[in-house]
């Protein structure tokens, strides 16, 4: 056994080591109470709950921003409807109203919830590569009605994708007169016709999917505006904004872009109170949408081009369009009956007695929407006028 002999320079440096070694070892923490969040005067509550108020500076693009005007607008339908229509408020509080407000103007759009929200911007897939089927559908963001409010907002997710090639074929016909082509056109009228009738097809899943007495009682009234609507006539004060109240709609399916686009592609003219109202509704439809629609409305007509030509088979195709929309229109006059007119009448029915359950759901139906759409219209006279001047469009030999 050989033993090592160290020199006394070796030696105090090993001594220095060991000395540095000790200084570092870690000392035990002081037990305080701001090592776990806690105050002296408050203990376990948080001290200052409040939020300061959002700022719109850091959010980047078109997509940040719509994603944001559909969190709030969520966010302000849940609180000015969240006690009914018997405990509305009248004011906004202003980290709420600002943002939003601040937002809506960026967008181009009212500060409250749109169609572009709670449908075109409102939907995910469950499994990324599956498809495009309500089974494997979630919406972003919710409110009260469970299952039957997401399938309000799924189904009218799909019929807006069964709108797509519609809009392709409109944008197709309008090229094709300028160009001219009348196979062109003929094949994008036909494919429009074949779109509106997938339109219908699509609407019909509304029945297995949204339950009656939930959308009249507890859906509808969050959906509702603060325009036309007695249950806030004053509308509503936008603290940090305005002192005075404002108005604007509710939800409406006025405000889908591919309606009123294929009215205007087909020359479809509704009454004037009608007009009035969808005129209106293109104000709570993003700016591009809107010129979208003005785009197509300043085009050469399709309807007079086959007027003029006097095509059998134009007129025909023509014809099959004008007939898929009167026959989309009727059918949504019969879910309006059932969802809205069956519904209202199934209520009053119960009218007086206590709050009755739907699901875990206590349900006690507003009255004030009773006969209005929550666009503020008066739902059927509307949607019979709409579904009429459609069908007065078609063109007889």
């Amino acid at each position: 056994m050989q033993l090592v002999l160290l020199s006394q320079t070796e030696v105090e440096f090993s001594c220095l080591i060991m000395e540095i070694n000790h200084e570092n070892e870690e000392k035990p923490l002081l037990f305080t109470l701001r090592r776990f969040h806690l105050s002296e005067d408050y203990g376990f509550l948080l001290p200052d709950p409040l939020m300061p108020q959002l700022s719109c500076q850091h959010l980047k693009g078109h997509r940040d921003l719509q994603l944001a005007h559909l969190a709030l607008s969520f966010i302000t339908m849940g609180f000015v409807w969240q006690e009914g229509e018997k405990g509305t408020v009248k004011l906004l509080p202003q980290n709420l109203a600002v943002p939003f407000w601040e937002i809506s103007q960026m967008l181009g759009l009212p500060p409250i919830l749109v169609h572009a929200d709670f449908v075109l911007a409102n939907w995910k897939k469950k499994n990324l590569t599956g498809p495009l089927k309500i089974e494997n559908l979630d919406t972003i963001f919710s409110l009260p009605g469970g299952d039957s409010l997401r399938g309000f907002i799924l189904v009218t997710f799909l019929v807006e994708k069964a709108a797509a090639p519609g809009v392709k074929a409109v944008v197709q016909a309008v090229n094709a007169i300028l160009q001219p082509d009348k196979e062109a056109l003929h094949e994008a009228l036909q494919e429009l016709a074949k779109a509106i009738k997938e339109m219908t097809d699509a609407l019909k899943q509304m029945h297995d999917h949204v339950d009656p007495a939930i959308f009249y009682a507890v859906i509808r009234i969050f959906l509702s505006g603060w325009k036309d609507n007695p249950a806030m006539p004053g509308g509503l004060i936008y603290e940090g904004i305005s002192d005075e109240p404002m108005s604007y709609s509710g939800g409406s399916a006025a405000q889908s872009t591919a309606l009123q686009a294929f009215d205007e592609l087909l020359a479809i003219h509704h009454s004037k109170e009608s007009t009035a109202f969808l005129h209106r509704m293109r104000y709570y439809m993003p700016p591009h949408h809107r010129a979208f629609i003005e785009e197509i409305q300043s085009a050469s007509s399709v309807k007079q081009h086959i007027l003029s030509s006097r095509n059998e088979k134009l007129r025909v195709a023509y014809n099959q369009c004008v007939s898929a929309l009167v026959d989309l229109r009727t059918y949504h006059i019969a879910i309006v009956a059932k969802y809205i007119t069956i519904a209202a009448a199934n209520a009053k029915a119960r009218k007086g007695k206590p709050g009755y359950q739907a699901g875990i759901l206590q349900i006690n139906p507003p009255s004030s929407l009773e006969e209005k759409g929550t666009g503020g219209s008066d739902i059927l006279s509307f949607l019979k006028s709409v579904r009429d001047t459609t069908r007065d469009a078609i063109i007889h030999v």
